[in-house]
This record gives C-alpha cells, sequence and structure tokens, in this order.
C-alpha cells in the first residue's frame, strides 16, 4: 500500500491529544519500538500515522512539526524512503510469508542513516502464523526499528501483541465538526444531521447523504414513526406499503432499526431538553408533541425494543413478522396526534 497524499492538515486540530503526546516522545527521545494507533472509521488514524513518521523522520523539525520540505520529508512523500516500510493485508489476512519479508528488510543494513520504520494496516487482520511470526520480532527489539500497527479492531489482535505496544486511541471526530463539513459540501442540514449519527467518516457520510436508498430509508423510517403515533393499524399499514423494500438485505434491514432507533433517542432529548441536538431536526415540533404524551420509562422500553429488534435481525427471523411485532410492542395504546 501506498500513500498517494501525505498531506496532514487538520489532524492537530481532530486529534490534539494524541499529537502532543506523540510530539512529547519525539522531543524526549523516548521513542519505543512498536505502536498501536487504534480508532474508529474516520478518526484519521492513517494521517496520525503519516505525522509521526515524518516526525521521526524528518531532518529540520521546528517546534515538534515537520518541516514537510528536507530530503527526508520529500522522500516520504514521494514514497521513495528506504527507511520505511508499509504493508497491507493480502486479501482477507496478512499472512505469514508478508511478515517474513517484511522482517527480512527490516533486519537488512540500512542504506539510510536514522531509525527504520514499519506501518502494518489492518493489523487486526493478522492470520494466527502471522501474529505469531510478528511476536517473535517484537520480542527482540532492535532499537533503530519502530512498529506502528493501525487497527480500529484492537481487541482482535494477540494479548501478547499488545502487550509489547504503546497505545494511542483516537478519539472520533466530534459530530458538531463532522456535520459543518457536510453542509460545506452542500448536504443540508437535517441530512447531515442524521449521517453524521451513521458514521464518522466524512466522504462515506457523503455519500451516505447523497444515496438515494438512503434516502428513502431515512423518509420511510420517519413515516413510520408518525404512523405508529396514530394506530397500530396505521403503523402495520405503514410496514407493508413503504418499508418493505428495507427489509429484503439484512444489512438494509439493520440501517433502518438504527435510523428508527435514533427517532426515539430524539424523543427522549427533546424531552430531556427543549434545544436538544437531534438526529432529525426537521421532526423537532413532531418529537415535541411525541415527548409530551411519552414517558421517560414508556421511552426507555421503546429503545429496548427497538435493540432486541436488532438482535433478532441475526436469528434469521422473518423480518416483516420482526417488524409488525415491534410495532405491536411499541404502540401499546399510546399514541401521540
Amino acid at each position: 500500500m501506498y500513500i498517494e497524499n501525505w498531506d496532514t492538515q487538520g489532524i492537530e486540530e481532530l486529534q490534539s491529544k494524541t499529537i502532543k503526546q506523540l510530539q512529547s516522545i519525539v522531543f524526549r527521545k523516548r521513542i519505543g519500538h512498536a505502536y498501536i494507533i487504534e480508532g474508529a472509521k474516520g478518526t484519521g488514524k492513517t494521517k496520525v500515522m503519516q505525522f509521526f513518521v515524518q516526525l521521526l523522520l524528518c531532518e529540520n523539525s521546528t517546534k515538534s512539526v515537520p518541516c514537510e520540505t528536507c530530503r527526508s520529508c520529500k522522500r516520504l512523500k514521494s514514497n521513495n524512503h528506504l527507511n520505511f516500510m508499509q504493508l497491507e493485508p493480502d486479501g482477507q489476512n496478512i499472512k505469514k510469508a508478508q511478515i517474513d519479508d517484511l522482517i527480512h528488510e527490516m533486519s537488512k543494513t540500512a542504506m539510510e542513516t536514522g531509525r527504520k520504520i514499519y506501518v502494518i494496516y489492518h493489523a487486526d487482520q493478522l492470520n494466527q502464523s502471522a501474529s505469531n511470526t510478528l511476536l517473535k520480532f517484537l520480542e527482540e527489539p532492535q532499537s533503530e526499528i519502530t512498529a506502528i500497527l493501525l487497527t480500529d479492531r484492537i481487541h482482535a489482535l494477540l494479548p501478547t501483541i499488545l502487550s509489547r505496544c504503546q497505545h494511542f486511541s483516537l478519539a472520533s471526530m466530534p459530530q458538531s465538526l463532522l456535520k459543518q463539513k457536510l453542509v460545506e459540501e452542500g448536504i443540508t442540514d437535517s441530512m447531515a444531521s442524521t449521517v453524521s449519527k451513521m458514521t464518522n467518516q466524512v466522504e462515506e457520510a457523503i455519500t451516505l447523504a447523497k444515496d438515494e436508498h438512503f434516502g428513502l430509508a431515512r423518509k420511510s423510517v420517519l413515516k413510520l414513526v408518525e404512523a405508529s403515533g396514530k394506530s397500530v393499524q396505521d403503523a402495520l399499514m405503514c410496514i407493508h406499503e413503504d418499508f418493505g423494500p428495507l427489509l429484503k438485505e439484512k444489512e438494509q434491514a439493520e440501517q433502518a432499526l438504527d435510523l428508527l432507533l435514533f427517532a426515539y433517542r430524539d424523543i427522549v432529548a427533546i424531552k430531556a431538553s427543549a434545544i436538544a441536538v437531534c438526529t432529525y431536526p426537521d421532526m423537532i415540533h413532531y418529537w415535541q408533541q411525541a415527548a409530551l404524551h411519552t414517558t421517560y420509562e414508556q421511552l426507555s422500553k421503546h429503545l429496548e425494543m427497538i435493540l432486541h429488534a436488532k438482535e433478532n435481525l441475526h436469528k434469521n427471523m422473518n423480518r416483516t413478522l420482526m417488524m409488525e411485532q415491534l410495532m405491536l410492542n411499541l404502540q401499546e395504546g399510546i399514541t401521540f396526534v
């Protein structure tokens, strides 16, 4: 894997705590032999790694910031630095042969002066043999070699590998910042509010906001909430007339249930505070009415029912029957209008 863009602009703002910790490590010259950078998609794992690698190899850093103009920085940007290696899964896994090749290259006499660094993307996809081979290499650290493992599933790594690495856990992008970026891209405020709950990644959020199926799912879920607030008959009719396409695939059905869950969370939020930030700001007047007609206890039960439906989704239940039962349970004689 080769990084096409070494631009780390904005990462100091997004992950200020981790960046400051990495700067301190380099400034104090207490560089370890292995690090794990973990975080959900969109948290900037690759850019944090880039900043760290540049800082480690930069020949002329100022105030713990890479100069980006020295020979080393330029070589990194052109993917031509001989002391820097990258490894990613070959298919579904990272295989033992890949780790063998990596270790062989890292063990050679350096062609460049200074530290040698290797990065393993999706380190949670190391297969058993590859994990054991990497572990042996980590158990015999060499002072001028540093490993950086990137993952969004840290618990999938061997505990023994975890114990030999320093961990940096990245914070998710604040929803307000993500929403701001989406609005700047031309996404409506209401849609930006919704997709920023579904993902923490800007590119994925933009794609989702512009996806016709997602727009239909959002509309259908809100229609279902309104129907369930009138009567159970209206809710059941809505399931058969509007909700059917959302139940064909398990992934789509799960997405629809997530959207439904966020709707009821909005009602809870509005009941707690009239100025609450909502997933569906275009529904705020309806949420206010719904909040007046339900208690916290009832809303808590509703949330539990939707979560239970999500669990049933993975038990191969008939999805239409599952939704019908959910509507019967949610309605419980309560009407919002």
